[in-house]
């Protein structure tokens, strides 16, 4: 079933991409949460009316995206963490706590287009800021084992 998605889904496309999903997928899980609409072809055409009429619009929010992809460009973001000595972090850092001492550093950044793998070790490590589907900022997150004198 062809569906028209409302929002920008990680694992399945951008907000109004026409993607191809499964029957039970559409029906029972993106359409009732108002994720996506069915691809009909009244809703395509309504989709590239408002495509059209938004193009200008789009411009300025892809200006805004690179401005704000361009101000994380050389960003390295320090986050302590208990460490046992083999260098493996108690808990974890994930996006919300990377989205966070960004927020600190003064870059509001939602944690959800924030890519990175769940860390679990003291060293460097590389997340993905997805502003757009075209617009993306690398950060360096580095882990840190926490002062011993707290």
């Amino acid at each position: 079933m062809k569906v028209i998605l409302k929002e920008n889904i990680p694992s399945l496309g951008y907000k109004d991409d026409v993607v191809e999903v499964k029957s039970g997928y559409g029906r029972n899980y993106l359409i009732p949460q108002g994720l996506a609409i069915i691809a009909s072809d009244a809703a395509l055409k309504r989709l590239a009316e408002d495509q059209k009429q938004r193009a200008h619009k789009i411009e300025k929010i892809h200006a805004e995206a690179e401005a704000a992809a361009a101000a994380l460009a050389d960003v390295k973001v320090t986050i302590e963490a208990k460490a046992a000595q083999n260098g493996h972090i108690y808990g974890s850092v994930n996006a919300a706590k990377v989205a966070e001492e960004l927020a600190k550093i003064g870059h509001e950044v939602d944690r959800k287009i924030i890519d990175m793998e769940i860390i679990k070790t003291l060293g460097e490590h590389k997340a993905i800021v997805r502003f757009l589907r075209d617009v993306n900022a690398e950060i360096i997150v580095e882990v840190i084992a926490e002062a011993e004198d707290k």
